[in-house]
């Protein structure tokens, strides 16, 4: 079983978590992690070259920071050059990803109370992946469960290392994703 993750942070010099996530999969031989930025640091992407990285793998994983309610620019990017018609889909019918699995892997700074109607965001988080969840099922793909990861800014350093030990385990196809932090503490 082999996974392309797709990272989508636009600066991981400027990332702490999605940084360590990204550093984590790399030490993982089934992976092979794609950073949209440092491939493409001019935006013009080489589809045929996604595109041959998304038909080697079985798994399919985005990794981005949630930017307003959606994912980057750069991912956003990527995601129109590769997701093609006559490729990722064709008219009324899935096309080279079908039975493959997509998974989310994302971050927020805010709390995952604050992802709650009639709280700061006013949608649970899952509303928010509607896009992708849809993108999945057109495309003929399996969406796996994704890992939200709230609250960024008040994660230590020992969180962290567990939260990429669990991020790892989710790619090695060994656990399902648990994370919920809260106060600094993965649950």
């Amino acid at each position: 079983m082999s996974t392309a993750l797709i990272v989508g942070h636009p600066d991981l010099t400027a990332s702490r978590v999605n940084a360590a996530l990204a550093a984590s999969a790399a030490d993982i031989p089934a992976v092979d992690v794609r950073i949209v930025a440092d491939l493409y640091p001019g935006g013009v992407i080489d589809a045929l070259a996604e595109q041959a990285a998304l038909s080697r793998a079985d798994d399919v994983v985005l990794l981005y920071p949630t930017y307003w309610y959606s994912v980057p620019g750069p991912l956003k990017n990527w995601l129109d050059a590769v997701m093609t018609r006559g490729w990722a889909y064709g008219t009324g019918a899935p096309g080279a990803l079908a039975g493959k699995t997509l998974r989310v892997v994302t971050t927020t700074g805010g709390t995952e109370a604050g992802y709650r109607p009639g709280e700061l965001h006013s949608y649970e988080y899952d509303d928010i992946l509607a896009p992708l969840r849809a993108t999945a099922h057109r495309l003929g793909m399996r969406w796996r469960p994704p890992l939200v990861v709230h609250g960024v800014r008040d994660i230590d350093d020992d969180t962290l290392a567990e939260l990429s030990r669990h991020f790892g385990e989710i790619l090695d196809g060994i656990a399902e994703p648990r994370a919920r932090v809260e106060a600094g503490v993965l649950r």
